[in-house]
């Protein structure tokens, strides 16, 4: 992500910080001007609050669908607030119900809450020295990819909207999901889903049926508190590949007496890049094929029977993932083949393409500026996943990207997924504020049309 959203980091400057409707507010229709300033007001209150709630999951961070502590300090939360709270959705996902003091639509508020098997390499006092179990091994986790600001934010944002409830022109749901990352208690391949999709299976998008969804990320690419969005296509789908490629064990000093699968590999690797630079239309939208693990032999003098491989496919589009999905597929087989070796192909589609609903960012755009004065731009295409797609899929759904580096540290940050990386806290303010304004002026503008 940090590197589809640098040519737009590097171009725009930090705006200061606003607890009050900016100037300019009148002109982008904004929500009720009294309500807008309030909410505003309750987003500075809370932010000290939502900070210690961040750097206290950062220090204890959990790995997908085991997330426990993480949902018991969200539940309480939604609990104290007065909310319906539903627990062990999916496996640890939490969901909480806002229900407002007129009828209404739904508007439903998402954030994921896992880890990553990381070591923190940081020297910040809340760092983690947590250690669990990851697919069978003992590893450390972090909070590398800003799960714990992206749930600190909506605790934030329950707090704000349950102070304003009565005003509310209809239901909020509030979406605490487990395994955005992957599951990390057994090795998926396809047999049974998780994250977005295990809570859409266990019914986080009914009873009540939500309308529309709402999401962020924060992001290292951007200065603290920038806004960037995208309309339409957003971020890649992902599909996980496996091959194996199978020859015959023999001699390395007499590699005609076998078939070489190591050999076979390397020019599968080879072949796998013309996918994209000479089998795919690449003018509208990006893709990516690579490999990223080969095991194979166990000695200098062997040539081995077997090579296994694993890579990422990433494309924008269905249509276009089924295209490359299936030349990836016959471009292994066809090499294999000329070499007189075979393979096992297997391409799991993990995350469909991020779509942001057109009429829907363009509705709530104005909105959206006024939880940052305006700092808010346009980003490009962006090769990573998410499976917030998934909700994307079931009803409309927005889902932007919140900056949280300082500008001074902007040539050197450390991107998503780092062992260095770093969330600045003063970002978390610009997330509440947007999340409550997007929640508070979507059910309002359904109530006037």
């Amino acid at each position: 992500m940090k590197k589809a959203l640098m040519g737009l980091a590097l171009a725009i400057s930090m705006v200061g910080a606003v607890a009050v409707l900016p100037a300019w507010a009148a002109e982008v229709s904004p929500p009720n001007g009294e309500l807008a300033e309030r909410i505003l007001e309750r987003a500075e209150e809370v932010q000290s609050r939502a900070i210690r709630w961040r750097r206290d999951i950062h220090e204890h961070p959990e790995l997908g669908n085991q997330e426990t502590r993480t949902a018991g300090l969200v539940a309480d939360h939604l609990r104290g607030l007065g909310m319906e709270v539903e627990t062990g959705v999916g496996t640890t996902g939490v969901v909480g119900v806002l229900r407002g003091g007129k009828p209404g639509p739904v508007v439903a508020l998402r954030a994921d809450m896992d880890a990553l098997p990381v070591k923190e390499a940081t020297d910040l006092p809340y760092a983690s020295d947590v250690e669990q179990m990851y697919q069978g091994e003992e590893r450390s986790v972090m909070h590398a990819c800003g799960h714990d600001a992206h749930v600190a934010i909506l605790m934030a944002t329950a707090e704000v909207l349950a102070g304003i409830q009565g005003e509310l022109e209809g239901t909020v749901k509030f979406i605490f999901q487990s395994a955005e990352e992957g599951p990390s208690d057994y090795v998926y391949k396809g047999e049974r889903p998780f994250g977005a999709r295990q809570m859409i299976r266990a019914g986080a998008l009914k009873d009540p049926e939500v309308d529309a969804i709402f999401g962020l990320h924060v992001t290292s690419a951007a200065p603290t508190g920038v806004i960037a969005y995208r309309s339409g296509p957003t971020m890649a789908s992902s599909s996980d590949l496996y091959i194996d490629v199978i020859g015959s064990q023999t001699h390395a000093a007499q590699p005609w007496d076998g078939t070489d699968p190591v050999t076979t590999s390397a020019q599968i690797v080879s072949g796998l890049q013309t996918v994209v630079s000479r089998q795919t239309n690449t003018l509208s939208a990006p893709a990516v094929v690579s490999i990223g693990t080969i095991n194979g032999g166990s000695r200098h003098n062997i040539i081995p029977e077997r090579v296994e491989m694993s890579g990422t496919i990433r494309t924008f589009g269905e249509d276009v993932q089924k295209r490359v999905n299936e030349r990836v597929k016959r471009t292994v087989e066809n090499i294999a083949a000329a070499a007189g070796a075979e393979t096992e192909v297997s391409i799991i589609e993990n995350y469909a393409t991020t779509v942001n609903d057109p009429a829907l960012v363009k509705r709530m755009l104005p909105v959206l500026k006024l939880a940052n004065g305006g700092n808010v731009f346009e980003a490009p295409l962006v090769t990573g996943s998410e499976d917030f797609s998934a909700y994307a899929q079931e009803v409309p759904g927005f889902y932007f990207f919140l900056g949280v580096t300082p500008g001074d540290r902007m040539k050197t940050a450390a991107p998503n997924h780092s062992p260095e990386f770093f969330v600045d806290d003063k970002g978390l303010v610009t997330g509440i504020r947007a999340l409550s304004l997007l929640a508070t002026d979507y059910l309002r503008q359904a109530q006037q049309e």
